[in-house]
């Protein structure tokens, strides 16, 4: 049996993701640390970066990955030749890592804007152009961007993180376009608001700019449009990103998948 046959028969059993590499920006945390596992656990070497060095490295350790301890906010980090290094033998990038901050446009500090969309687009967009060339040459790769419902719909106060979110769902389709006839798919992933501690850090940041009780956020704001009301748990998302980096979703890619319990149904 050759090293390919062999390596498809460990994938189709309970090891899909088998000699697979992936990497997943802000994995040690949330949304990222359910994906790592989630990967882990169907046979992939997961590389975690993260710039929370020590929870990286515990992470790497209790599902036998990697870890790259990283702020990618800052340029020497996600520059060429770093990420020539980082992304040897990658074959899943998921772009997860993301940041919030709440506030009226008329008061949002330009700052606070261009940190937010420079994470949440100008990175995945350095991330996957350095992560392409080997995908391209090898004819497999699955791009997965952690986006939102806020890249399929608006909120207010959040002007920022909604123009990132919208940003990175026309990067991931023209990632899309491209990749296809190189056996790279590129999709995105719509949660609504899920149980991770960004979205607990919001609550008082919505309390304040909607003029409410903190308690009364979770129903009056952030459930408000969904069917289900409930919040979207972190494994939730995972297997959906792990289904997007198999083999089965091969012909999956452009795609926008929403998992926010009906709020972009309206």
């Amino acid at each position: 049996m050759t090293h390919q046959e062999t390596e498809r028969e460990n994938r189709s059993s309970l090891q899909p993701l088998a000699g697979r590499r992936a990497l997943v920006t802000g994995g040690a945390s949330g949304i990222g640390l359910a994906v790592v596992h989630a990967l882990a656990s169907r046979g992939a070497h997961v590389i975690i970066a993260d710039k929370d060095r020590a929870e990286a490295e515990a992470v790497a350790a209790e599902v036998g990955g990697s870890s790259w301890a990283v702020d990618l906010l800052d340029p020497t980090a996600v520059a060429d030749d770093r990420l020539k290094v980082a992304f040897d033998g990658v074959d899943i990038l998921v772009n997860n890592a993301g940041i919030q901050h709440i506030s009226p446009i008329q008061d949002f500090d330009p700052a606070d804007f261009r940190r937010i969309l420079a994470l949440m687009l100008e990175v995945p967009f350095l991330l996957i152009r350095a992560a392409l060339p080997a995908m391209y040459a090898q004819g497999f790769g699955r791009i997965i961007n952690v986006s939102s419902v806020h890249g399929l719909r608006a909120s207010p106060f959040k002007s920022a993180y909604v123009a990132a979110k919208h940003g990175l769902e026309g990067l991931s389709k023209a990632t899309a376009l491209e990749g296809g006839e190189y056996g790279v798919t590129s999709n995105c992933v719509n949660p609504g608001y899920v149980r991770t501690a960004l979205v607990e850090k919001q609550l008082a940041d919505q309390a304040r700019v909607h003029g409410i009780a903190e308690a009364e956020v979770l129903g009056k704001i952030m459930l408000t449009e969904s069917a289900i009301k409930r919040l979207v748990e972190p494994e939730e998302v995972a297997s959906l990103v792990a289904w997007l980096a198999s083999d089965e979703a091969s012909m999956v890619t452009g795609s926008s998948y929403s998992i926010d319990g009906g709020w972009s149904a309206r």
